[in-house]
């Protein structure tokens, strides 16, 4: 669906991301691993057209993404959850969620995809009329996610979603990401919280200063020991 080769992104005189190359296949969980300035979080920019690569491809299903304009390819079916949620803060849940959508005309489509956000999120249900910026930071991440949603999305991006939320959300976060990937959405999970990423996903890349140095099946980069010691904290 998904695939990422040589890529290459400059901020000014730092080297972001070095020939980078992964793929993200159709239904799949896909997670990037790896400390603060590893290049996380410029590969989605990058990927959505926030930031503008050095060199490299970037394709979804054999269509070239670079040069492209943001709003193209949210239309595409492209779709960031970035992180700091960014959600309106003086808009209500309801509007929220409804500027999820502006690239649709589908009014009854519209309507039907909220009443089923708020299935998927029942707290928002109960915050619809509330400003978005009262909330908790696990109600703001769930409409982060329910705003993203709302695109219906080929491809969902996720940035750091369990940033800064207490264990309980957190758990709640990734039990919402698989129930939206078994309903046939693609996902591509940046996370430091690397063991619930790779415990979700069917297949890791581990991303050091702008490389990737590891991949494998999520499990199996649960296990290695590499991976252990350096993001579980463990074996040290």
């Amino acid at each position: 669906m998904l695939r990422i080769e040589n890529l290459s992104v400059h901020y000014g005189g730092i080297h972001a991301l070095q020939g980078a190359s992964f793929e993200v296949p159709e239904g799949k969980i896909v997670t990037l691993i790896g400390a603060n300035g590893a290049g996380k979080s410029t590969s989605l920019k990058a990927i959505v057209g926030l930031v503008k690569p050095s060199s490299g491809s970037i394709t979804l299903n054999g269509e070239s993404l670079v040069n492209l304009a943001t709003k193209d390819i949210v239309r595409r079916g492209v779709v960031l959850a970035p992180e700091g949620r960014r959600i309106f803060p003086n808009l209500t849940t309801e509007e929220n969620l409804e500027l999820g959508a502006f690239a649709r005309s589908d009014k009854a489509g519209v309507q039907a995809d909220k009443h089923k956000m708020f299935q998927l999120f029942p707290r928002l249900e109960e915050r619809r009329k509330q400003k978005a910026g009262t909330m908790s930071g696990g109600e703001q991440q769930m409409l982060a996610v329910a705003r993203a949603l709302m695109s219906r999305p080929k491809l969902l991006m996720m940035d750091e979603p369990s940033l800064g939320l207490a264990p309980l959300i957190v758990k709640m976060i990734f039990d919402i990401v698989r129930t939206i990937a078994a309903e046939g959405t693609t996902i591509l999970l940046v996370e430091q919280n690397a063991k619930a990423a790779l415990e979700i996903a069917d297949y890791g890349y581990v991303l050091e200063t702008g490389r990737i140095t590891m991949s494998g099946p999520g499990k199996e980069l649960l296990a290695n020991d590499g991976v252990r010691k350096a993001y579980l904290g463990e074996g040290l």
